[in-house]
Formats: structure tokens, sequence, C-alpha cells
């Protein structure tokens, strides 16, 4: 009777050729040029045992012969790692008498039931067999099912056609133990697709022919060039049909083993996980003296930095407890906060380990490390839960210093967010941080409390606190509520419920209370953000002209950046200015130097980016705040890449000036915050009060306070695989940012003059490699590419006259871009095949275009300053 699996004759030996062949290359390049290896054997195939109750049980032996490692590609003598190299010495020789040992497989209508091996063979060489063992795994039917081979238990789908089997397989379905981690923003991670198909030929009811091809592809997300491809093919083919031995009669399986060799046992068919050892490589004190030249704070804003940061980050991970503690004992304090930069963002329980340890929180003599390691815990790419709960424990033991206590718990909220990003809202770590923080927060009475539980809310971005921060939005003094509400605006407004523009709709028009400016163009931000309704931008419109002469300004920019923008309320403000009230010349002319531009820095087919800044003044002419944003995104995701706000009040004094109506009792401040990769950082005071302002101004030497210096690890990709014909492979790439931000802030009542200078200095390494490893051979390929540029943000103020002149500056210079890429082939011996491209260019510097009015005032100022300069004598 017809089996529903392939059915072997009895008494004949079945001869096949096989080939196994690996290739890896660039996404889009042609197999013909790819760095690659080839291994083909005989493989004899017969019946040893036919259960005698059931036709379609069958007991099959499966033997390698004749190996051969060879090139994929054809290469000339020189360029070849394999010539004149015997398979014996290839793979050893050992090695390949056990890959030349037969294996056994039953088959039960066309599924392995069973994998039989001798029990202590090499990892490696298992899986060669167990991937050639996969391929007699079919059935004759269509449909679909979950079975069990080489690549773990994956979804499988079978379509027949006559004699030709197509077999589909859902890698990303494959339940299988393997190393996988990727980084927490889709825009900073890598695109990853894999393919499998088998097609079988069959004539007399066992198979003719198998071709089977794996694809694997990877691309990062934001230079989609930058990416590799693993290719994995297998061919099996009948040579000829001979006169084999005859069947072995038994009523159980098991008998037929034990008659052969007793040696033989059940394995599993899905892979074990195998990893070799490397055998030249340098120990971690070793690499770190290589390399810590690169990592001096000079050197910061270099790519060598983020170079050497990465691959120090992938040798920690590699090492114990003990190796990286010695290095954190022994170096010096220039370059040990680059260490615990590079030993925090590594990840491992090794890591963490050895630098809690290390650092102690109750001694505020370390603060720059104890910041550093915090700010790369708020950096960290994939978070662990003992992480989250290492830091609420110390957050609840003694901390030294006030401001490491609020940057522990700013950490915390960001941690939060990424867990629970990752579905891991309900872990009980994550659980205790919330309830830390909101219950906190109820108790906090003094202001400095509260802030620093508010700054964790806006990292954590929790649904729950949504009521909490509305609260201190309406009803907090000055800061507190300007905070509450910029912790609102980071929500995606589609999560917002109705109640939020609700508040803000009440603070804008000050319903309850009279609010500040910086709050009520806030809330304003966030109802012209949320769908909001055609009264809704009515009422905001016709607001203009009522409202304190800088807002009035910033109003109308912030409308006019909406609708030269095309940004997603356009359309209801463009509907709304239909009517006259609204729209009339008395509304549309009004004076001041505030101002709300937004335009693009790049618009490519991968990732765009734009900036955006706002500035708002008091009525007396001094900054209220200046926010500058740069974000990036796709078609699905956006990523807040930067944020820096420079926030001032109270400063009216200094010039005998009439502060603005709800702000006459404001104490002196000037301050820096700062977003970046979406974590808050914690805020920065220039000064606080009438007298440390006067102090600061009179000693006042206009250098930039440092807000971030360090290395942070921005992408973090790795994922091992295994194909389907034995070998392990990886892909795993990361991507490193050197960055160095400091933003100053200049008086001069002589001149009647201030500035404000932003300044981003960044440097960029991305390293990818893919790799194939067999033991006996690997091939890979290396790509890289780095940049380096520096992105200035100045804005001068004249306030002799009124309006006052403002001259904002938005400046990037030359940035070198490097890509490099290497395809290789070696073996144990050291022996090696290289193929090296390499591209570099320059991205021309530039200015960015502000709004027109920018462009006549900045004419004046600097015209000014040169009239002016001629005619002191």
């Amino acid at each position: 009777g017809h089996t529903t699996g392939p059915s072997l004759n009895n008494d004949k030996l079945y001869k096949f050729a096989y080939s196994a062949e690996v290739y890896v290359d660039r996404v889009k390049a042609s197999l013909q040029k790819s760095a690659g290896y080839r291994i083909s054997s005989g493989v004899d195939v017969n019946l040893l045992w036919r259960n005698p109750d059931n036709d379609d049980d069958q007991l099959v032996k499966i033997t390698m012969k004749d190996v051969q490692v060879e090139n994929v590609n054809e290469r000339p003598a020189d360029k070849n790692i394999f010539n004149g190299k015997s398979t014996e010495k290839i793979i050893g020789k050992e090695y390949l008498e056990t890959l030349q040992r037969p294996i056994m497989v039953e088959l039960v209508r066309g599924k392995i039931k069973t994998f039989y091996s001798y029990q202590n063979e090499p990892g490696f060489i298992q899986n060669i067999k167990r991937g050639l063992a996969s391929l007699f795994q079919l059935q004759l039917h269509s449909g679909s099912s979950r079975e069990v081979d080489i690549s773990g238990k994956c979804d499988t789908t079978y379509h027949v056609r006559q004699d030709q089997v197509t077999k589909i397989k859902d890698l990303d379905s494959c339940e299988i133990e393997r190393k996988r981690f990727t980084s927490h923003n889709r825009i900073l991670d890598v695109s990853t697709k894999a393919t499998s198909a088998t097609v079988y030929v069959l004539e007399d009811s066992f198979i003719k022919s198998i071709k089977a091809e794996e694809n694997f592809v990877f691309a990062l997300n934001y230079r989609r060039k930058t990416g590799a491809k693993i290719v994995s093919k297998q061919r099996l083919e009948l040579k000829s049909v001979q006169a084999g031995t005859g069947l072995i009669a038994a009523k159980q399986v098991a008998g037929v083993i034990k008659t052969l060799d007793p040696n033989y046992v059940a394995i599993p068919l899905e892979a074990e996980p195998v990893k070799s050892e490397c055998k030249k490589c340098p120990s971690l004190s070793e690499h770190w003296k290589n390399i810590r030249e690169q990592m001096h704070p000079d050197k910061l804003s270099k790519p060598d930095a983020a170079k050497s940061f990465l691959s120090f980050i992938q040798n920690i991970r590699k090492a114990t407890k003990e190796e990286i503690m010695k290095i954190i004992k022994s170096e010096n304090k220039e370059l040990l906060p680059q260490v615990v930069d590079a030993v925090t963002s590594a990840q491992t329980p090794e890591s963490l380990e050895a630098v809690l340890e290390f650092l102690d929180f109750k001694d505020a003599s370390t603060f720059i490390l104890q910041e550093r390691f915090l700010y790369a815990c708020g950096f960290a790419s994939h978070p662990s839960e003992t992480l989250l709960k290492s830091l609420t424990e110390k957050f609840k033991g003694d901390v030294a210093s006030q401001e490491i206590r609020e940057t522990l718990v700013i950490v915390m909220g960001a941690l939060i967010r990424k867990l629970c990003d990752r579905d891991g809202c309900k872990l009980p770590a994550v659980m205790e941080a919330k309830r830390l923080i909101l219950n906190r927060l109820e108790k906090a009475n003094k202001d400095d409390n509260v802030q620093m539980y508010l700054l964790a809310l806006k990292n954590a971005l929790l649904p729950e606190a949504i009521p909490v921060l509305l609260k201190y939005a309406e009803s907090g003094e000055g800061p507190i509520s300007s905070l509450a509400a910029t912790a609102l605006q980071r929500y995606d407004p589609s999560f917002l419920p109705k109640e939020v523009k609700e508040t803000m709709n009440r603070i804008y028009h000050q319903t309850r209370k009279i609010h500040e400016k910086t709050v009520r163009t806030t809330a304003a931000a966030i109802i012209l953000n949320s769908n909001p309704s055609y009264m809704e931008v009515k009422n905001i419109l016709l607001s203009i002209g009522e409202l304190p002469m800088e807002m009035n300004k910033y109003m109308l920019s912030m409308i006019q950046d909406i609708l030269r923008f095309e940004m997603p309320s356009s359309k209801t403000v463009r509907q709304v200015l239909k009517d006259m009230r609204a729209h009339n010349y008395d509304r549309f002319s009004k004076m001041g130097s505030s101002s709300a531009y937004t335009g693009y820095i790049t618009r490519g087919p991968d990732v765009s980016s734009t900036y955006s800044l706002d500035i708002l003044y008091s009525g007396s002419g001094i900054l209220r705040r200046s926010n500058m944003n740069i974000r990036v995104f796709d078609r699905s995701t956006d990523l807040h890449a930067i944020q820096v706000v420079l926030e001032a009040q109270g400063l009216e004094s200094i010039i005998a000036a009439t502060p603005d109506e709800g702000e006459e009792n404001l104490d002196s401040f000037a301050g820096m915050s700062a977003i970046l990769f979406g974590f808050q950082l914690r805020p920065v005071t220039f000064f606080q009060g009438y007298g440390d302002l006067m102090s600061k101004m009179l000693s006042a030497t206009g250098d930039p306070m440092n807000v971030v210096k360090g290395l942070v690890l921005l992408t973090d990709f790795l994922q091992e695989i295994q194909l389907q014909s034995g070998p392990t492979a990886s892909a795993e790439f990361m991507g490193g940012l050197a960055i160095d931000i400091s933003g100053g802030m200049e008086f001069s009542l002589w001149y009647r003059e201030s500035k404000t200078n932003v300044k981003n200095r960044v440097a960029m390494f991305v390293a990818g490699n893919t790799e194939v490893d067999s033991f006996f051979v690997k091939t890979g390929m290396e790509t890289t590419l780095e940049t380096e540029t520096a992105l200035d943000f100045i804005s001068t103020v004249q306030f002799s006259q009124y309006p006052f002149l403002v001259c904002m500056q938005m400046d990037r210079v030359d940035s070198p871009f490097r890509t490099h890429m290497t395809k290789y082939e070696s073996l144990p011996s050291g022996r090696r095949y290289t193929a090296r491209r390499g591209k570099a260019a320059t991205l021309a510097g530039n200015e960015y275009p502000l709004h027109q009015e920018n462009s006549n005032m900045c004419k004046k100022v600097f015209g000014a300053k040169s009239d002016s300069a001629g005619s002191w004598f």
C-alpha cells in the first residue's frame, strides 16, 4: 500500500553526491564574489530494518564518504586557503573519521522519530550529520505542521505536486536556544529577514534529488547599505542504486541497534550549541593596553574613541568579574570614566557585579564615576531586571551626593520604560520601582524632591502617571508645572486620554489660575500636536493678540511653522484661518522676537531627520526658554535624538525691567536640560538666586559648562544562527557614539547683550561582523562606517532697544564619512584570505536656514556690532 513517507527498497544501496555551501557578502552582491566554502562528499543510504507491523516505520543508515573541503568560488592558488591541503589536514584525522562514521535514523511516515549516533562525538561534527539527516524528513501530502529538525521545532509547510515536494520552513517560528539581543529603539536597530526552502524530486517512491537553500539578511535601519547576508545551500543527488545487504529481522528498533553496535544512542535531532575557542586572542588587560590612549578625554569626540569603546565592550563581554576588576582598580582618574562607560555598557552579569562592587555611593569623591555609570545604565540597549533591582537598592540606601540620588531615580525611570517596552512591566523589580517613584512623589514636600520624581516619570512614560502629571502641571508652581507639562509632551499623543487636552486648554486659557508663559506654550504645543478639534484651534488663534507681548509672537510663529512644515494639525488650522475673526492683520502683525521653526537636516531613503528651534523671550528681552530638538524618523517610528533646553527666569531686576504678568515673584535662575536618544538627563543649573547670579556674572569667563561627555552604545545587536547544513553563524552590529555637549550663557550689561551657545560634538563608529564558523574553517565579513561632526547653536540678543535684536545661528562643520568592508576565510592554522574595499567622502558643512526674519535680524546685529566698534574714539 502507499505510504505517507518516502519508502526505501529492501536489499538496495542508494549512492548520493552531497554538498553543503555557505556564502557571506553584502546584501545586494552576487554570490560569485562572496567569501565562503563548500563541504562535499558521497553519501550511502540503505534500509536496515522495517517494522513487521507497520511498513511505514523504517530504520535507515546514512554514511558520509570521501569528504572534501574547498572554496565555494574559483580562486587562484595564492588566494586559496585550502590549496595543497588534504581534507585530513583541514578537518583533523580523528574528526574526519568521526564525520565518516555512519548515523541511523528511524523514519515514521517520513518524519524522523529517532536520531542515532555515538554519544560523545564533538558537537560541530554531530551538527553536520544532523544537517544531512534533516534533509531526509518530508511528507508526501500538502499541509502544515510543527516539526523538529536541526533548526529546532519550527512551523513547516509542504506543497506537493506529482513527484515534486516543496518544504517551506518558517525560521522565525523555530524554538531553539540561541543568544540574541537587539537595540531598544527600532531606528538604531538592525532589520532581519530569514527564509528557508527545500525542493525534493522523487522517483520510485524515494528521493532522486534535494535542493535546500536558507537566506539570512541583516540591514542597519538607519543606513540599509550597511548590512550583510548569509546564504546556505545543500544539494543531494542520487548517482546510482546498487545491490545492498539484507534486512535485519527484529520486532523492535532497539534490538536492531543493539545487534549492530551498542555504542549508538538516541540523541536529539535539534542542533547542540557549539562555540569555538579563540587561541590567539589577547587577554582583557592586553587589549586595554592597546586601546587606552584612544580613550583619553581629549580624544573623546573622535571616531577612534568610539571604535576602541566598541572593541573593549566586546572583550568585556567575554571576561570574568576578576579580569574586569583588575582594570578598574589599576586605572588612573582621567581614563576611569571611559572604563566605567564600557564596563556598564557591556551589560553582562559579571560586568554589573564588578562595577557595583567598585563604586561606593556613600563616597561623594567618586561623583564623576557614579554619574557616568548611571548615564550608561540609562542608555542601556537591553537592560536586565537585575540592573533595575540593583539601582532601586542603591536608591533606598545611603547616597552621599544629592545630585547622584536625583540621577539614580531619573535613570530608574528610563529603565522602567525600556523593560516595559519589552513586555517586562509585570516583572517584580519593575513593579517595585514604579511603586517607589509614585509613592515617594505623593509624599514629597520639597520642590527638589518633587522635581526628581517628575523627571523619573518623564523617562518612564507610565500610563498610570498621567493623572499625577496633570495635577502638577495645573496646580504646581512655575518650574514644577513646566516640568510636568513637558513630561506629558513626551507621551505618544494617541495614548493620551481626553482629560489631558481638557487640562491643557484650561492651562493655556488660564481658566483656573494664572500660569507662566513657558507652561502655557507647552500646553498649546500639546493641544496642537494631539489631533486638535476645530474649536480648540480657533480658540488658540483668537487668543493671539490678548497674550503677553512676546507670547503673541511665539504663538503666531508656532502656527506659521505648523502650516509651513505641513504638520498633522495643518489641515484644521487652514480651515480655521478661513474665518476672518481668527485670521486678520491685527492678529498676524504682532511685533516681537520670539520664534518657532522646524526644518530638515537630512531626507534619505532609510531615515530622515529634522531640527526644530523655538525661542521664547520675556517682554523685557531676556531669554525665557530656548529649545533645540533633533528628531530622526523612518516610516513607522521616530527617535528623539537630541533636545537641549536653556531656561532663564527672574532676570528682569538686572536690567531694571518690569516682569511679565504672573512672573513677578520668580527667583533668578538659569539652567539647561538635555534629552539624548530618548533619555532625559539630570538638568544642570548655571545659577540659582540673585546672589549666585551676581557672583557668577562678576567672575564669568563665558566658558561653556559641560552637560554630557562620554561614550554611548547606540546600536547593539547580536543574533546567533543555526544553519541547517550544520555550522553556526552569528551577526553582530554595534554602533558607538563619542559625545561632548556643552552649553554656556554670557551676559554683558555694558553692551546690553546676552549670548547663549550650545556646542554638540559627536563622533560615531559602527562595526558589523557576520561570520559562519565550522570549527575547521571560518568565513565572514566585517563592515565599518565612521563619521564625526560638530553642531553649534548660538543665539545673540541685544536688548538696548525694543523690539530687541535676536540673531540665531545653527552651523554644522565639514563631516568626513568613511566606510570599509573586509571579506575573509581562515583556517585555525592562521592561513587567511581577505578582500578589502573602502570609500571616503566629506559632507560639506552648512549653516541651517531659519526663518527670513532671523536672517534680517542677524544682518542688523552683526552690522550694529561693526558700527559701534569703530565709534569709540
